[in-house]
């Protein structure tokens, strides 16, 4: 159990404060909360965040005051610390992150939610926060364990869907996952293996590997470090691939364009390769493949589908329940590693999901 986060009155004299002033202190919650201290040049490090201390006033009529149970951390965040435009704004220096969060509503002053409902949010990397019912996303606590809502039942397991929708994946299709083991990768693999497809991914180790194939029931699957990509990738799809779904980017994605076959379809999902790049890096070699094999290659954010989250929900949801989907995460304990686990992320430290329990 946390420590109660509402600041004491007890050490302070009688005299130094009136009734109002100890009214307001007994309503504030002391929350920590990670904060952007510098933007990163190349892979981040420890230096480039602070945890600091904030204090928070009590939820207002329409809101609710919520704890975070466990919070998100996502490679997309990476591209957020650099400066400039992108299609999220960029954090601010000094000012608090945010990303996937699952809580639960500790006081409420809206009328959709009471005190123990469990929610989804954007308000991660703090431990409380005072939110109104637009910002708030309801989810069923019979669902366990709660971080499911960050993964596979969350923004990346929605990514996953909306990726095999995206290029209309079929029955037949044979498909190759890079980053396969990732929090969307593992998600986009099952759930093609649910439409009939064959489905072989890339990761970076022998574990990730046995966990795609004995886990996740890819037909094939191999280490991008044991050898040349466009070799394993022929070896295991010696007949090429209908659809890539790309997490990675660089000598995959060429590799990829010279395995798929005549009409195939690339689904530009991430770029995890290029992602701490200090300088942009040369495209494939290959490109005049979308000419002759008359290739397609479709944009994906996930943020765009958010009108079909319902479909999502109810399909993914039901595969879930079912015992057809599997849920993997990497879970780190404790607000002061939330820094360290997001820079794992770019270390392969995780299998599936990379989750942050708070409380």
């Amino acid at each position: 159990m946390m420590a109660d986060p509402r600041v004491s009155i007890n050490q302070l004299p009688a005299s130094a404060i009136d009734l109002q002033t100890r009214l307001i202190l007994m309503s504030t919650i002391a929350s920590r909360e990670i904060r952007l201290a510098s933007r990163p040049n190349g892979i981040p490090t420890a230096a480039n965040f602070t945890l600091a201390r904030t204090e928070l006033g009590p939820p207002q009529d329409g809101e609710a005051l919520v704890r975070n149970l466990f919070m998100s951390v996502d490679p997309y965040m990476r591209g957020r610390m650099n400066a400039g435009k992108s299609y999220v704004p960029p954090f601010e220096l000094g000012k608090p992150l945010d990303g996937g969060a699952v809580g639960e509503v500790i006081e409420s002053h809206a009328k959709e939610f009471k005190p123990g409902d469990a929610v989804t949010s954007n308000f991660g990397w703090r431990e409380y926060f005072v939110a109104g019912p637009k910002q708030l996303h309801p989810v069923s606590r019979e669902i366990q364990p709660l971080s499911v809502y960050l993964g596979a039942l969350g923004m990346t397991g929605m990514t996953a869907w909306a990726g095999l929708n995206l290029v209309e994946v079929k029955a037949g299709d044979v498909i190759f996952i890079s980053g396969a083991a990732g929090a969307v990768g593992n998600v986009a693999g099952q759930l093609a293996k649910l439409r009939g497809c064959r489905v072989i991914g890339s990761a970076g180790s022998a574990e990730k590997v046995a966990f795609l194939r004995e886990e996740c029931g890819f037909d094939d699957a191999f280490n991008y470090k044991a050898g040349p990509v466009p070799e394993q990738l022929n070896l295991h799809a010696p007949d090429g691939i209908d659809v890539y779904f790309d997490n990675v980017g660089g000598e995959t994605l060429e590799a990829a364009l010279s395995a798929l076959r005549m009409h195939g379809r690339i689904i530009a999902c991430g770029g995890i390769s290029g992602y701490n790049a200090e300088k942009p890096r040369p495209g494939p070699s290959n490109l005049f493949n979308f000419i002759t094999k008359r290739l397609t290659m479709k944009g994906l954010i996930v943020s765009d589908w958010l009108d079909r989250q319902a479909g999502f929900e109810k399909e993914v949801g039901g595969y879930f329940k079912a015992g057809k989907l599997k849920h993997k995460e990497t879970v780190v304990k404790g607000m002061d590693q939330a820094v360290g686990a997001f820079i794992g992320l770019f270390q392969g430290q995780n299998i599936g999901k990379m989750v942050v329990e708070l409380a």
